[in-house]
C-alpha cells in the first residue's frame, strides 16, 4: 500500500510564528516543613511542644524573574511559621494555619495562600496525621 500524499492548505494562522510564552502563574511552595509548637486544646498539650508538618503554596503575581527579589524566598515562609510557633501556645491548628496564611498575604505580590497543617501525633498510631487545609485569597 502506498502512502497518500495529501497537501494540507497552509492558513495564515498556521504559518504565523507562535506567540511568545509568558509566565501567567507562579506558585512558590514549601512542603513538609517541620515545626515544633505548643498547640492543642487538651491539658496534656500545654507546656509541651509537638511536631507539626506544614505545607504552604503561594500564588504570586507573575512577571519576569531574574533575581530573588522578583519572587518569594521560601526561607521567609519557614521563618514566619517559626515565629508563629515561638509566639506561644496556639489552641487550634486552624488558628495556626490562618495566622501563617495571613502572614504570607502581607506580601502584596501574594494573591492566594494555601496552608496545610498536620499534627502527626494527634491520632497516632491509628492515623498518620490529622490536620487542616486553609485557603485565603486576596479580595
Amino acid at each position: 500500500m502506498r502512502p497518500l500524499n495529501i497537501a494540507l492548505p497552509i492558513t495564515a494562522q498556521s504559518a504565523a510564528a507562535p506567540a511568545p510564552a509568558q509566565v501567567t502563574r507562579l506558585h512558590v511552595f514549601v512542603r513538609e516543613l517541620r515545626i515544633d509548637a505548643e498547640v492543642g486544646i487538651y491539658h496534656h498539650e500545654y507546656g509541651r511542644k509537638q511536631p507539626l508538618l506544614i505545607d504552604v503554596e503561594l500564588e504570586i503575581l507573575a512577571g519576569p524573574i531574574e533575581h530573588i527579589s522578583d519572587t518569594l524566598n521560601y526561607e521567609e515562609v519557614a521563618a514566619r511559621a517559626q515565629q508563629i510557633a515561638d509566639a506561644g501556645h496556639v489552641m487550634l491548628i486552624e488558628t495556626f494555619a490562618e495566622r501563617l496564611a495571613r502572614a504570607c498575604l502581607e506580601d502584596a505580590r501574594v494573591m492566594q495562600a494555601r496552608v496545610r497543617v498536620e499534627k502527626p501525633e494527634a491520632l497516632a498510631p491509628r492515623a498518620a496525621a490529622a490536620g487542616v487545609e486553609m485557603i485565603l485569597t486576596r479580595a
